[in-house]
């Protein structure tokens, strides 16, 4: 079975589906591995380092014949009237995003799946795409703020006299806030974090940062433990919570986002405006419509001396280990779907069947059965 691996075209994806190690790892378990030329080389691993693991190049479009596609981002709709009929397709395919590119792929009948729908069970942990992506945008969305700040994050005692502290506030404790608290913490600011998830109080502190509370929020975590939308009520109660908090912070990361939903508001413009000139906002939730009222996906807004970025796709930007992480869940979940070399994909299967969007000629994405 012939597994390809093209190069991304999506404008600023500098990750790779497939580093070398795991491209051998596959050739190990009797699979063909292909990979377009420079496919790898803005993540870091250029042609030689494939073909030193034995991998064969070759040219921009050059796997027509593939059996099995890994990539990062959705295809093209050119790029997915290229592929061979009956093809199998593994990518971050942005459900419910890009219908034109899913009734495609199922003229073609080529079978999809897609990354993000991995199911949270201990079993799909190593397949867990968000949460490795997570880690990485976590990580970068402080170094993000500390370059906008205009202070040093750490106290420092100089002859020229003492620097205070930053102080840091994430907003959401899931994996990507874990990374951006204990990443804050690292570079020596005063952090604290907020969830409506009570649960996570104790992870929050481990990492040396202080949880606030909204009150009396209760029930707010969801399927796979991911949080919830909230009801009116507690939703007022959350946006005093952070209200009363906000003002006193250099740098704010909004990391909140709901499965399959808009990213809920937790930043109103008011909040904004009560915040420091100089104060610096990353908002992670920015291409699911943002936490704060002000962010613009792609875009730096200055308000009252305030800066609201709005980052797309961080984790590109810091491509290798990016690269390797998300490597690692595609080969799990190819080794998964593959027996003896030959492509033994179960529908009816936990982790397989919920990640398929497109097979047999139909659209699957959705169905509840």
């Amino acid at each position: 079975m012939k597994v390809g691996i093209p190069k991304e075209t999506f404008p600023g994806e500098r990750r790779v589906g497939l580093i070398p190690a795991a491209a051998a790892r596959l050739s190990k378990a009797g699979l063909t591995v292909v990979v377009e030329e420079g496919a790898g080389q803005a993540a870091g691993f250029p042609d030689d380092a494939y073909v030193d693991v034995g991998v064969t190049m070759v040219a921009t479009g050059g796997l027509g014949d593939a059996d099995l596609i890994l990539k990062v981002q959705p295809p093209t709709l050119e790029e997915a009237a290229g592929y061979g009929e009956g093809t199998t397709l593994v990518a971050l395919l942005q459900p419910g995003r890009i219908d034109a590119v899913y009734a495609e792929l199922a003229r073609r009948n080529i079978t999809a799946f897609a990354m993000e729908l991995v199911p949270r069970t201990t079993k799909a942990q190593s397949m867990d795409v968000l949460s490795s992506q997570a880690t990485v945008a976590g990580y970068k969305a402080v170094l993000v703020a500390a370059s906008e700040q205009g202070k040093l994050l750490p106290m420092l005692t100089t002859a020229a006299g003492t620097l205070a502290p930053a102080k840091a506030f994430v907003i959401g404790a899931g994996v990507a806030g874990l990374q951006a608290i204990a990443t804050a913490r690292r570079l020596g600011a005063i952090v604290s974090a907020f969830d409506v998830r009570p649960v996570v109080r104790e992870q929050v502190e481990s990492l040396g940062a202080s949880f606030i509370e909204a009150e009396a929020v209760a029930e707010a975590e969801g399927a796979g433990g991911y949080a919830k939308e909230l009801a009116e009520e507690q939703q007022e109660k959350v946006l005093a919570a952070i209200a009363g908090h906000v003002p006193d912070m250099d740098i704010v990361i909004t990391t909140a986002q709901i499965p399959g939903k808009p990213a809920p508001l937790l930043i109103t413009e008011p909040m904004v405006r009560s915040m420091r000139p100089g104060s610096v906002i990353v908002d992670l939730a920015a291409e699911t419509g943002g936490n704060c009222a002000l962010t613009k996906a792609g875009e730096t807004v200055v308000v009252g001396g305030v800066k609201i970025i709005g980052p797309v796709n961080l984790p590109a930007t810091v491509p290798l280990h990016a690269s390797q992480m998300y490597s690692k869940n595609l080969t799990t979940f190819v080794e998964h779907i593959t027996e003896e070399g030959a492509l033994a994909i179960d529908l009816d299967d936990p982790i397989t069947g919920p990640m398929c969007v497109v097979a047999n000629g139909e659209v699957r994405f959705g169905r509840t059965t």
